[in-house]
């Protein structure tokens, strides 16, 4: 145990606390992911103080010399499906590393795992990255490798782009929207979201999540809570049913990056395309009315190899892997 750090849990995430919070994933991003944008103090202050989807947050704060050093939030799922799980994000500041503070956030961690009866505990690190080692030395299991692949919109194929977004697909047509889905689609955006639940994870203990419109409606609440902004494009089959969706989050502050969310296409719908389809009316979207997003990020198991070719097929192009490792928690 370090003699430097103290580990304090935090009942409320004052402004002080918050900016703290972001100065040590700042530094850690920076360290770990050089090239990867750490989030800005207003995501920061939003992720620590409004609520999340299915889920509530617990957080832990190691200072030194009054100084915050290590940070560690635990957000507890709480979705029939997924009340097993919790998921852990951890950074210590690179100049207080190899003193203790990542074993003692991270015994503070588990310790609150068993309390809540949460048998599966996930984390996130880049691949070769520190924060890999740490987990592996903590009794992390490797449980799921993903690609991060980066769109430029500024150099695509543009005669390509609107070649796909512009195809025919007899049957369906394209709608979308921003913010929250509307009231007409929020029965059958709802049943289309169940399609994520089928998505490569690997050997990950996630469960599964059963969506309703109250859920849908209740995500796009949570997003715009935060100050982002929520786009979605869908194919709708001629019979009403919505057959595909995607999802883009802008951050607050309008970025140059935008997020990729969600892009799902229903089992009776697939083999027609319809992925490659709502994801270039998407880009095509970006480019028409948010000149000032220049690039997308998104992510996909490294066995998706559907959506990878979709994602190359557009232009998307591999930059960096992270790992999702898992720890099995004792429940005595």
């Amino acid at each position: 145990m370090s003699p430097f750090a103290h580990v304090t849990p935090l009942q409320r995430v004052s402004d002080t606390k918050a900016a703290g919070w972001h100065q040590v994933v700042a530094a850690s991003t920076a360290h770990d992911m050089p090239g990867v944008p750490a989030p800005d103090p207003g995501q920061i202050h939003a992720q620590l103080t409004q609520p999340a989807l299915g889920s509530r947050r617990l957080t832990w704060l190691a200072t030194a010399a009054d100084a915050p050093v290590g940070i560690a939030g635990l957000r507890l799922f709480t979705s029939p499906g997924q009340q097993h799980l919790a998921q852990l994000e951890l950074h210590v500041d690179p100049a207080h590393r190899r003193l203790g503070t990542g074993s003692l956030l991270l015994s503070a961690v588990v310790a609150a795992c068993r309390a809540e009866g949460r048998r599966s505990l996930v984390v996130t690190a880049a691949a070769d990255s520190p924060g890999e080692a740490f987990s592996e030395r903590h009794g992390f299991r490797r449980a799921l490798t993903l690609d991060h692949l980066m769109l430029r919109l500024d150099e695509l194929d543009v005669a390509e782009l609107l070649r796909i977004a512009d195809a025919e697909r007899p049957g369906y047509r394209l709608t979308g929207w921003a913010g929250t889905v509307p009231d007409e689609l929020a029965d059958a955006f709802a049943a289309a979201k169940d399609a994520m639940n089928d998505m490569p994870v690997g050997d990950l203990d996630y469960g599964s999540v059963a969506w309703d419109v109250e859920r849908v409606r209740a995500m796009g609440k949570v997003v715009a809570d935060r100050g982002d902004t929520l786009l979605t494009v869908a194919a709708v089959h001629d019979e009403g049913a919505m057959a595909g969706y995607t999802e883009i989050v802008l951050p607050q502050g309008r970025g140059p990056r935008a997020q990729q969310y969600d892009t799902a296409v229903v089992p009776a719908h697939r083999g027609q395309s319809l992925g490659l389809w709502v994801k270039a009316a998407m880009a095509r979207r970006l480019r028409d009315e948010y000149p000032g997003v220049v690039e997308i990020e998104t992510d996909n198991a490294d066995d998706n190899v559907h959506m990878l070719a979709v994602n190359h097929r557009l232009g998307f192009r591999s930059y960096r892997r992270t790992r999702e490792f898992q720890l099995d928690v004792p429940t005595t």
